[in-house]
């Protein structure tokens, strides 16, 4: 008897183990904090760009994936251009950004 339930108790413990270690975060997987870490990023871009007097005119699209911030929209010179850039750079947590900004000509 105690054999039987020593060996149940070692099964159960192995299927949990199992269950647990399937619930981990694969590369091709995305953790749940990562989408929250994005939209904090997002967010925080957006806050600053609107806050520039500069930019603050212009309609930019910001979206942010791993880190990875995508800028859009148009804008009136190359200027604001480099400038929506570097707002983004400076936030914490951007690993790199597409600055995919167009000149309105």
């Amino acid at each position: 008897m105690k054999k039987r339930n020593l060996f149940i108790r070692c099964l159960l413990l192995m299927v949990l183990a199992v269950g647990l270690a399937a619930c981990g975060s694969t590369s091709k997987q995305s953790a749940p904090g990562e989408y929250v870490d994005d939209s904090v990023i997002t967010t925080k871009v957006k806050s600053k760009l609107a806050g520039d007097d500069f930019l603050k005119s212009f309609e930019i699209s910001v979206e942010t994936y791993k880190g990875v911030v995508q800028l859009s929209g148009f804008v009136d010179t190359q200027t604001a251009v480099n400038r929506a850039g570097e707002i983004a750079r400076g936030v914490q947590g951007v690993s790199s950004v597409k600055n995919n900004l167009n000149v309105k000509k």
